[in-house]
């Protein structure tokens, strides 16, 4: 589903990504790990229209994003790590733009829109201005309106950050469930190792711009000598702080407002 081979992007004398090569299989859920300015946000860039690469190649379910954008984008629903909602839309709305944007016809768009909302225990909510939900409402309604188009893959970028546990784990019972009854294809991020532990199929590990592991939760484990994948994560990239760098999130902010003018 996702092809990844060589893939680099520089900055002038920055290295964002450092030859990197991975593949994502279809229906299956992917973690991409690392530290602040690791590389993540700029590979997701690239895996979605946003930024060309200097080097390398990227196909989305066989294609080249850089040069079929429209038809990559209908494959993909993306979650980003900043709110993309309108609080002065009520849920059903937020959710009937999207489709409307995606030319989902009426009638589909409805359905799903229920489907959706009930799923991620929303429905009783959708007359309701989003302004007046919680945070983890308005996260499990930005999964809901990313799937509304019926994506093959999508994108979670730091999808739980400063929810509460109880959240965490009601919004990745729902993703789970999705991917395993749409097959859905999962290609997440997060600085929550026990999430990535409990979800992931496979994980790639990237630090300053290279892909450092590859494996299932247990085999980064076992490769590490490590009891959890927190261990397993700090043996290979370091216990030391990083700064944010090329993934700081106004550029993820810039992602957002440029995928919804190119849209």
């Amino acid at each position: 589903m996702i092809r990844v081979e060589h893939l680099s992007k520089s900055y002038g004398e920055i290295q964002a990504v450092n030859d990197i090569s991975f593949d994502v299989d279809e229906g299956e859920i992917f973690a991409f790990l690392g530290p602040n300015g690791a590389g993540k946000t700029t590979t997701i860039k690239m895996l979605t229209t946003l930024l060309r690469p200097t080097s390398g190649k990227v196909e989305i379910d066989g294609l080249d994003p850089a040069s079929h954008q429209n038809e990559v984008r209908k494959r993909f629903g993306i979650v980003f790590q900043d709110p993309s909602l309108d609080d002065e839309l009520t849920a059903a709305e937020n959710m009937d733009l999207h489709g409307a944007l995606y030319h989902v016809p009426r009638k589909v768009r409805h359905e799903r829109t229920e489907m959706l909302l009930r799923l991620f225990e929303l429905w009783d909510r959708h007359n309701s201005p989003v302004k007046q939900f919680s945070g983890g409402m308005r996260r499990r309604l930005e999964i809901a309106r990313a799937l509304l188009h019926t994506p093959r893959i999508i994108f979670l970028d730091e999808p739980t950050l400063g929810l509460d546990p109880q959240t965490r784990n009601q919004l990745w019972t729902q993703v789970k469930k999705l991917n395993e009854e749409e097959r859905v294809t999962v290609f997440l991020t997060t600085h929550y190792m026990e999430e990535a532990d409990r979800v992931a199929h496979r994980i790639a590990v990237i630090d300053h711009g290279r892909i450092v592991a590859q494996g299932t939760p247990a085999e980064l484990k076992q490769q590490t000598n490590a009891e959890t994948l927190e261990q397993a994560f700090l043996s290979l990239t370091g216990s030391s702080i990083r700064a944010e760098g090329a993934d700081s999130a106004d550029q993820m902010r810039n992602m957002a407002r440029m995928f919804r003018r190119n849209r």
